[in-house]
């Protein structure tokens, strides 16, 4: 037991010195993308167009690192037979993304082992997330849920507030990753970025010294991506859906891709 507890803090503080690498070395974060809206037009007029496997698809031939579902239990935008036959036909990372209180939601990233799933605690009435999870108040229930997607092998990640007593909860319950939850961000970069990073920032250096990897998303865009990426150490990937896939009506599809792309390289 305490070969198994000192291996444990060795294994830890490696991946600490990682991730303080990949911040000085200011590694290129990836790029997962989210397909929902695609899977809302399709739901908006029945039939299959547009073709949300296609879709999913395209994204990863035209450079996306990863491909980002969030099913809904009333299924109103991405279904979750999509879900079954996304994983069947993609080869980049996929990330599902749900709240885990929901029994079927359970099971179905049971039953697909995506490369990661993040944890969001929506309820059935959000139109899209607005809040992280409280890991301390959760702590029992987070910790049991972590253990059973990771004794599956897949990687956990857990949508956070950029708090520090919060992502050090994360780290406690037995996360991978911390999604830092952006809304304040976009919100405020416009009027102050300097501002609106700042908790961000602090935010990713509590997540590194806890040895936790760092995702990032929700109202991300062409605008406001690069300063983040530049700002955030440590920074591994954001998942954006919303932004992109409005960019995509004017600029197409591939294209888009790109340009989210060299935001990441390209700082602001």
């Amino acid at each position: 037991m305490v070969l198994r507890g000192t291996f444990r803090l060795f294994i830890s503080h490696v991946f600490k010195l990682l991730l303080t690498f990949a911040a000085m070395v200011n590694i290129q974060a990836k790029l997962s993308v989210n397909i929902n809206k695609i899977a809302t037009l399709r739901n908006s007029r029945g039939g299959n167009n547009p073709d949300v496997l296609k879709a999913a698809i395209d994204c990863q031939h035209f450079g996306a690192d990863g491909i980002t579902v969030h099913p809904r239990p009333d299924e109103r935008h991405i279904r979750y037979d999509d879900v079954r036959q996304i994983a069947k036909v993609i080869t980049t990372e996929f990330n599902i993304e749900g709240n885990p209180q929901e029994d079927k939601f359970v099971a179905l990233v049971l039953d697909v082992k995506p490369a990661q799933v993040t944890l969001v605690p929506d309820s059935l009435s959000q139109i899209t997330s607005n809040h992280g999870w409280d890991t301390i108040k959760e702590k029992q229930y987070l910790t049991g849920i972590i253990e059973v997607f990771k004794k599956a092998g897949i990687r956990v990640s857990v949508f956070t507030d950029p708090v520090e007593s919060i992502i050090a909860g994360a780290a406690d319950v037995g996360a991978d990753r911390i999604e830092l939850y952006t809304e304040s961000y976009a919100v405020n970069y416009r009027k102050d970025r300097q501002a609106a990073i700042a908790a961000y920032v602090q935010a990713a250096r509590t997540a590194m010294s806890y040895g936790l990897g760092i995702n990032a998303g929700h109202d991300l865009d062409r605008d406001n991506l690069g300063f983040f990426a530049q700002s955030v150490p440590g920074l591994l990937e954001v998942s954006i859906g919303h932004a992109l896939i409005a960019d995509a009506l004017y600029y197409g599809l591939e294209n888009t891709i790109q340009l989210y792309k060299r935001a990441l390289i390209h700082h602001m």
